[in-house]
């Protein structure tokens, strides 16, 4: 994955996209953070590359809030155009079915019966979906499931 971003920032250079350049280059900078924070002989993994992708999605996704919520809607369609590229990225998205079936697993596997398991239950399902699913999808599908268990 790592070598597929370094190849679509020389095919953006070829292409002369500096907003996608930018994005890209971002990123990169991200990836080699973490990987001096894991060590420099470390070998950035799909999973690793994957979590810091999340990250820097979420943290654009809380900066549209923000500029929204500030009246600057220009820099929230920025962040947002930049949430679109880095996407691309992240593995295909589990559909609300497939995560709502994990969910009721996991529940099941743990015998969770009440809002007071949340945790347990979510920690359980977030290991199953693997970044394949939103966490506010998640959480919001183990709250429900757990009140109707009580």
């Amino acid at each position: 994955m790592f070598d597929q971003i370094n190849n679509d920032l020389k095919q953006a250079m070829r292409d002369k996209d500096a907003f996608r350049l930018s994005v890209l280059r971002m990123l990169l900078a991200a990836l080699k953070n973490k990987k001096i924070e894991l060590g420099q002989d470390e070998v950035l993994t799909d999973e690793v590359v994957t979590s810091v992708i999340k990250t820097e999605i979420k943290k654009r996704k809380d900066s549209v809030v923000a500029y929204t919520d500030g009246g600057r809607q220009d820099l929230a369609d920025n962040e947002k155009k930049e949430v679109e590229i880095l996407e691309k990225y992240m593995p295909e998205q589990m559909s609300e079915a497939e995560v709502e079936k994990i969910v009721k697993s996991a529940i099941e596997e743990l015998d969770a019966s009440s809002p007071s398991d949340f945790g347990k239950v979510m920690g359980a399902a977030m290991a199953k979906t693997k970044g394949q699913a939103d966490g506010n999808m998640v959480s919001a599908l183990v709250k429900k499931n757990l009140a109707a268990k009580s």
